[in-house]
């Protein structure tokens, strides 16, 4: 395999090594860890102990490619592999960075998932008027938290009871490339979280587990798709889509775009403006649906 780039050396067994750099010196989010050293592991098994060579890379990427990967994926593994690749020249694993002759695909994002505000405030009413036992109200907790106040999920989880003042309604995140944000909290999921420190077991995590143990992503996930599946007016929604559905709802709202952009805690307005189109999209579905030329 020509191009590039030549190594002997990079193998599985760097892998640690990579992701102590990227939680330490880079400051990239359990997930995006994750994710790239998926990736690397995927590359380095596909290499079969041949050199890392932009042709290399090409041929893995096109093999993703034919499996059905979308652009949004394949621009994923290209800056995983990119990110691996300044690393291993730094380590001198690496003669030249292999990855500099390669070109990210343009990612068209799909619009997100938003539900109906007024029917998604009737459910949060309704879920927190029959929350009656401790499990209840966690899941309440979470769900006013990844509506109300935008956070990511993994955010969510990572709180602590300390970073919560309910007396200002705010509670303190730490978000990607541990950039730490202040955001409001609604008087809903204020009241949702007194009601929940009333009955949470000991212990710092805010959110946690039937057996006490701070609340697991995974987990976190399921009782949001368990919850909004339970509505059969709502979209089956993950807990993105509560992001996405309190950053539409707040731009409709009439609030400023870099208002929102730091609600969300995005470092760039271009992540944010995403949520432009998709309040476009439903104001140009209101208006087919009303206007009586349209």
């Amino acid at each position: 395999m020509g191009g590039a780039g030549s190594c002997v050396r990079v193998g599985d067994a760097d892998v640690p090594a990579f992701q102590a750099y990227m939680r330490a010196e880079r400051g990239f989010s359990p997930h995006t860890v994750d994710a790239y050293s998926r990736d690397v592991r995927d590359l380095l098994a596909y290499l079969e102990d041949a050199p890392l060579t932009t042709e290399a890379i090409r041929g893995w990427l096109a093999q993703a490619r034919t499996r059905g990967a979308g652009s949004p994926t394949v621009a994923r593994r290209i800056a995983g592999i990119r990110c691996f690749a300044h690393w291993a020249v730094r380590q001198g694993l690496l003669d030249s960075d292999p990855t500099l002759r390669l070109q990210t695909p343009r990612v068209h994002a799909d619009l997100p998932a938003v539900a109906d505000s007024e029917r998604l405030n009737k459910a949060l009413d309704a879920i927190s008027a029959t929350a009656d036992d401790a499990m209840g109200l966690r899941d309440l907790v979470l769900m006013e938290l990844l509506y109300g106040s935008g956070l990511r999920v993994s955010e969510a989880c990572a709180l602590n009871t300390t970073d919560l003042d309910l007396s200002r309604r705010t509670v303190r995140v730490m978000g990607k490339g541990a950039k730490q944000r202040v955001v409001p909290l609604t008087p809903s999921c204020v009241t949702a979280v007194e009601r929940w420190l009333l009955v949470k077991p000991a212990g710092d995590a805010l959110l946690v587990g039937a057996r006490g143990r701070r609340l697991d992503v995974r987990v976190a996930r399921r009782v949001v798709h368990a919850t909004t599946r339970a509505f059969p007016d709502l979209p089956d929604l993950a807990p993105h889509g509560l992001r996405h559905s309190m950053a539409s709802h707040v731009l409709e709202g009439g609030a400023d775009l870099r208002y929102v952009q730091q609600l969300l805690g995005h470092a760039s307005l271009s992540s944010t403006q995403i949520y432009t189109h998709v309040s476009a999209e439903r104001l140009r579905t209101v208006y087919e649906r009303a206007h009586p030329r349209a």
